[in-house]
């Protein structure tokens, strides 16, 4: 489910069975993600969320079933299989493919591991392996590839740094982001200090901008919206999709393929903020296992967002549309 959250530990449960339900353990009114430990109160804001995702799984689960019948690509995950809230899993399905039983018998071996930093698996010598060199989704080393691909800084040194400026966690998926002035005295440890971006929109609001990625490539642009007061939060008041032309530059999208190249992402999710003051870009996460399509999408727009991520991974994967696999009469 997109609302599960990916702060990853460097020990805990792997994720390679099927049965996703058993990443999880219900008790005292808790949901307890197993391999990261991350706790979240059984509320009726989840619940909800939960609820609402539910008819775009059976969706998926619909195209995983006609996927066994059918000559799509075979994909090995390791060391992790991503479970339904992940967006790899729905591009797959919608694309035909299928995970594969074994590496040897893959068409490419997706490296997944929703850990902030991991280490590299081992695969088939002669493999093509995706997201092999993104070893690292620091915020800290984002901000320093960014830096070097753009020419230009996000990251503040909170010790002269003066007025505003956004304090966050260095791990993944943490959405504990606060703003805080500076400069300040102490430093909180495992914490990173950049500067806070006017992404301001009409109606008390701020934009995110996710770019799904597939080798520097951006197929479309997912739109995300929420309330300023909210601006750091998961969750989205308004979602819509847009075209990667009306949305950047020529230039723009060259210094963002150009950054993912950097990071070693094949495929993966951008979270990226324009100034409003100079309209300059700036990316502020990297999701290598990213989650999606949002949940306040519409169940329509998440079908065709997934259908065109789908054609795209395949191109990706240079393999044609799959066609239905041939029965015996």
């Amino acid at each position: 489910m997109p609302v599960m959250p990916t702060v990853a530990t460097e020990k805990g449960q792997s994720m390679h069975s099927a049965l996703w339900w058993r990443d999880f353990e219900f008790q005292d009114g808790i949901v307890t993600v197993k391999k990261t430990g991350a706790r979240l109160p059984l509320k009726l804001g989840l619940i909800g969320e939960v609820l609402s995702w539910f008819p775009f799984y059976f969706v998926v689960e619909g195209w995983r079933i006609k996927s066994a019948f059918r000559t799509g690509p075979k994909i090995w995950f390791a060391p992790d299989r991503p479970r339904p809230w992940y967006l790899i899993w729905s591009v797959l399905h919608a694309a035909g493919a299928r995970i594969a039983p074994h590496p040897g018998e893959a068409d490419a071996v997706f490296v997944f591991d929703d850990s902030t930093t991991c280490q590299p698996c081992n695969v088939p010598p002669d493999a093509r392996v995706i997201n092999r060199d993104c070893q690292s989704i620091e915020k800290s080393h984002v901000a320093a590839v960014f830096e070097q691909s753009f020419g230009y800084s996000l990251a503040a040194d909170p010790t002269t740094w003066t007025g505003p400026m956004v304090e966050k966690s260095e791990l993944n998926g943490a959405h504990d982001g606060r703003v805080v002035q500076g400069p300040l005295d102490a430093i909180r440890p495992g914490r990173v200090y950049q500067r806070v971006i006017d992404n301001t929109v009409p109606g008390d609001m701020v934009e995110d901008l996710r770019c799904p990625t597939m080798d520097g490539h951006i197929p479309l642009v997912i739109r995300k919206r929420r309330k300023i007061g909210t601006r750091f939060s998961n969750s989205n008041d308004e979602v819509e999709c847009a075209e990667t032309d009306d949305v950047f530059s020529a230039e723009e999208k060259a210094q963002l393929a150009a950054f993912t190249r950097a990071m070693g992402l094949d495929w993966g999710g951008l979270d990226v903020l324009r100034n409003r003051d100079d309209g300059r870009l700036y990316v502020v996460d990297v999701n290598k296992t990213d989650m999606g399509p949002p949940v306040a999408m519409e169940l329509d727009d998440k079908i065709k967002v997934t259908r065109r991520l789908a054609a795209a991974f395949l191109e990706f994967l240079g393999h044609p549309k799959p066609e239905p696999a041939k029965h015996a009469s």
